[in-house]
Formats: structure tokens, C-alpha cells, sequence
């Protein structure tokens, strides 16, 4: 059984614009997946150490959050669809010189300035941006269904790219291409993506932008864009840091690459293992709705959370291949019902002049947190013996991020779940 007010109540209630955002978040999750499972071995075959690589990874994320908070924060201001265009075109522009450069000075200068995903996730402008205009075109009681269906997208999306990535660079090097050519070419799939994305943005109609309060002249031009918000979203920022700095131990990349220094798994089989793991993802996120429709958002956010984390622990405890696999399995089939969750009470308790820059800056605070990650998982994987040490970390400081979310915010009800 569905989640109640998921498929009539929330789908049916999208417009074209709603439509074409799950059209958008498919195509970029769709090369986000697929570049982050070659990312790794692209960089290491282009000659750079492990340590390199992380480095640039920081780097890379680092520059996704700049990029990420001055166009969001600027959005309702200067106008949604026009900084999703740019976004695209930065994130098509990264793409290309990856894959025509293999000088490190200039590939770090290329993912600091443009967007690109080494996690599988979002980065750049696009979610919060795409967030606030769902939020705006459907009522408050399906928020939360809405982004659980949007999220389900995006997953798929995500296991889908690494499903073709590991099974396209495979049959390339079958046909005597060499490893480095043929994830070149998914570096160019990349790059062509983002200019389709550009079009696509280019079709959203005016509803998409932002309703201004006649009352409120000031409207989004307070600092960053938030103002009797910022408290509450400065909070939440440092909170979700703490738990994407976590997560940025093993972002999907490192993991890949960690099932290949353990076992010896090759790229297609990655593909594999990340298709089914992000499938379960995306299906466990539509039980969110249902969960939080009946002990509210916080607490769904947390006691989902929790046991992920635990199970995130034990992966690399696991004396095999399958039972790996298994408990990673079990571990992305709860790990994604605080996503929805967390959007929808983000969008919650801010205005709705506000909701861009506030998805915004919470999501900067989670890039922030995970570009940091990155350049100690490297120097970690640089060390065998250390190699499992980065789930460890990964997994304590989430389970902390929980017990402090839970302090902070169970007490603070959105306002759609006081009425």
C-alpha cells in the first residue's frame, strides 16, 4: 500500500512546472549517478593519488557551495528559472574539462568553479531552488508526499546512472577501449546533460518564480535572503553539516572504491550493487509520508536515521562480498526516509519568500560538511590498513547528528502539523 496522499493526492495535484522538476531531478540525479561510480577511477587513472583525489573532491564540493549559495540566495530575487540555467551550464562546462584535462591545477580549477557530483548526491543550486517551487505550486498536506515521490525519482535516477555507467564503460573496453576512455566518454554524457538540463529549465513558465508580498517590500532582500527565519535555519544548518560531514567519508565514490580494494569488485558490478542500494533507497523514502503523517516529522526524521547509521557501522565488519552487500542493502532501505522528511520541514517552518534561501543555506551547510570529508577519507584510503576506518567515523558522528536533532527540534512542530 501506497502512502496515504501520495499518488491522488499528491501527484495528481502537480502543474506542468511540478512535472517538468521531477523531469529535471531525473536527468541530473541520472548523471550524478553515473559519474560518481568512474570519478574515482578516472582521477586515479589519470595519474593522481588517492590523496590527490580527495583533495580535489574537497575542493570540487567546496566549490559547489559557493556556487549553491550565491545563486540561491539570490533566486527569489533575481529569478528562479534564470539561476537554474546557470547551474546547468556550469555544471556542463565542469563536465567537459574533466574530461579534456588531466592537470590537476586545472581539473581543480574546473570543479571548484562548476558543478559536479563525486557523491551521487545533489550539488549546486538545483534541489533547493526546485524545493521551493514545489512547495509553492501544491497545498501543505501533500509536502511531505510530494518530496517522498521526488525523492523515490532522484533515487532511481541515481541507481540508474550507476547502472549504466558500470555496464556502457564495460562494453567499451570489450571493444579495446582503454578503462580511461571509456569513463572519458560518460564524462562527456555528463557535460551533454547539463546543456539538456539548461533547456529544460529554460521551459518553466512564471508560476515557477516567487510570490512577493505586496505588504513586505523588503521581501527576499534581507541578509542572504532569510530574515525572521535565520535563527531556526542557522540551527538546522549546523546540524545538517555535522551529518553530511559524516556522510562524506563514504560518499558513493569512496565506497565503490572501497569494495574494490576489499574485494576486488569491478566497475560493472559497482553499477550493480549501487543500482539495487539506490533503488531500495528511493522506495524507502515513500514510507516517509505515511511515518510522518502519524508521529510528525523530527521524530520520523531521527528513529529512520538511527538504525542506517548503526548498519553503516557494520559494512566493512562483514567478513565477505555478499554479507557486505547485504547490509549495505539493509542500510540504504531505511536511509533515505529523513530526506523528504528533512525538505519538507525545512520548507515548513520558514516563509515561503524565504524557502529558497533556505534550502540554500541548508544545503550549503551539508556540502560544506561533505567537501570537508573527502580529503581525509583520501589520506585514510591512501593507508590499507585504514581503509574501513572512514564507515566508523561516518557512522558515529551521524548517530550524533541524531541525538542532537532530536534535542533541538522535536519540541518545534511545523505549523501544518500544530493545526
Amino acid at each position: 500500500m501506497l502512502p496515504s496522499g501520495t499518488k491522488r493526492g499528491a501527484l495528481q495535484d502537480l502543474t506542468r512546472d511540478g512535472w517538468l522538476l521531477f523531469l529535471t531531478r531525473f536527468t541530473r540525479l541520472f548523471s550524478y549517478g553515473a559519474l560518481s561510480v568512474i570519478l574515482v577511477f578516472y582521477l586515479t587513472g589519470l595519474g593522481l593519488s588517492e590523496s590527490q583525489t580527495g583533495m580535489v573532491l574537497t575542493l570540487t564540493l567546496l566549490g559547489d557551495t559557493v556556487v549553491s549559495l550565491s545563486l540561491t540566495t539570490q533566486a527569489d530575487r533575481i529569478g528562479r528559472r534564470r539561476m537554474l540555467i546557470v547551474g546547468a551550464i556550469l555544471m556542463a562546462g565542469a563536465g567537459l574539462a574533466f574530461a579534456c584535462t588531466g592537470n590537476l591545477l586545472l581539473l581543480t580549477v574546473a570543479g571548484t568553479i562548476g558543478v559536479i557530483s563525486p557523491s551521487g548526491n545533489e550539488v549546486g543550486p538545483f534541489l533547493p531552488i526546485e524545493q521551493a517551487t514545489l512547495s509553492q505550486v501544491i497545498p501543505d498536506r501533500t509536502r511531505t508526499a510530494v518530496f517522498a515521490w521526488y525523492t523515490l525519482t532522484g533515487a532511481f535516477a541515481t541507481a540508474a546512472g550507476s547502472l549504466f555507467a558500470g555496464f556502457v564503460t564495460q562494453v567499451l573496453q570489450r571493444t579495446a577501449m582503454t578503462p580511461l576512455g571509456s569513463q572519458r566518454t560518460i564524462l562527456f554524457l555528463y557535460a551533454s546533460l547539463g546543456l539538456l538540463l539548461a533547456l529544460l529549465f529554460s521551459r518553466l513558465s512564471p508560476a515557477a518564480e516567487v510570490r512577493r508580498d505586496p505588504a513586505d517590500p523588503a521581501g527576499v532582500r534581507t541578509l542572504l535572503g532569510i530574515g525572521s527565519s535565520r535563527a531556526v535555519v542557522l540551527r538546522l544548518s549546523g546540524l545538517f553539516a555535522l551529518d553530511a560531514f559524516g556522510g562524506g567519508f563514504v560518499v558513493q565514490s569512496f565506497a565503490a572504491y572501497w569494495f574494490y580494494l576489499r574485494f576486488g569488485v569491478n566497475p560493472a558490478t559497482l553499477g550493480g550493487i549501487f543500482f539495487g542500494a539506490n533503488v531500495f533507497a528511493g522506495i524507502s523514502a515513500l514510507l516517509a509520508s505515511r511515518l510522518a503523517a502519524r508521529f510528525g516529522l523530527v521524530r520520523t526524521m531521527v528513529f529512520t536515521h538511527l538504525p542506517s547509521n548503526v548498519l553503516l557501522i557494520l559494512v566493512p565488519m562483514m567478513p565477505n562480498l555478499p554479507l557486505a552487500i547485504l547490509v549495505l542493502l539493509l542500510r540504504f532501505s531505511i536511509s533515505q526516509m529523513d530526506v523528504p522528511t528533512r525538505q519538507s520541514y525545512t520548507m515548513a517552518i520558514v516563509r515561503p519568500e524565504e524557502r529558497s534561501a533556505a534550502a540554500g543555506i541548508t544545503g550549503v551547510a551539508r556540502t560544506t560538511g561533505a567537501a570537508i570529508a573527502p580529503l581525509f577519507a583520501g589520506l585514510l584510503f591512501a593507508r590499507p590498513a585504514m581503509i574501513n576506518l572512514p564507515f566508523f567515523i561516518a557512522g558515529t558522528l551521524k548517530i550524533g547528528y541524531d541525538l542532537l536533532l532530536y534535542r533541538a527540534f522535536v519540541g518545534l512542530a511545523p505549523p501544518d502539523e500544530t493545526r
